[in-house]
């Protein structure tokens, strides 16, 4: 991955719906903020994507799909819980998202990686949002 593409990883707003009013933002190697931190609990999480893999762009109806099909297998761990979410890129670009409670980094790394992504942003409980790159 080239610096610009990391440097866009870990400048991007990513934004969790807690509930049908409130809305949380994670970046990269900050805390999670307190509301969503009440929610995970300390529990494991991630802020993951189907949408254009390995960073380039695909037609809408082919990401929808893709997201979908990753909802569902998220849907289907164990004691998994899912919220929508949305990276935003200071350049303006957005993707829509998921934020996934519960599941561990070996079934995250093989969802992102069936997926074709580059990397997604993750924690435990309300500690600091790692970004993990994957191979």
């Amino acid at each position: 991955m080239d610096e610009a593409l990391l440097e866009a990883f870990r400048s991007t707003a990513y934004h969790v719906c807690i509930d049908t009013v409130n809305w949380a933002t994670i970046r990269v190697d900050l805390p999670l903020p307190a509301a969503l931190a009440e929610v995970v609990g300390t529990r494991s999480w991630a802020f993951i994507t189907a949408w254009n893999p390995q960073a380039r762009r695909r037609p809408p109806a082919e990401n929808l799909a893709a997201q979908h099909a990753l909802l569902t297998a998220l849907q289907a761990l164990p004691d998994a819980m899912v919220l929508p979410a949305i990276g935003v890129g200071s350049s303006g670009w957005s993707e829509p998202s998921l934020f996934a409670i519960g599941p561990d980094v070996s079934a995250l790394d093989r969802l992102a990686k069936t997926h074709g992504q580059l990397a997604y942003v993750h924690g435990d409980g309300p500690g600091a949002a790692l970004l993990r790159m994957l191979d």
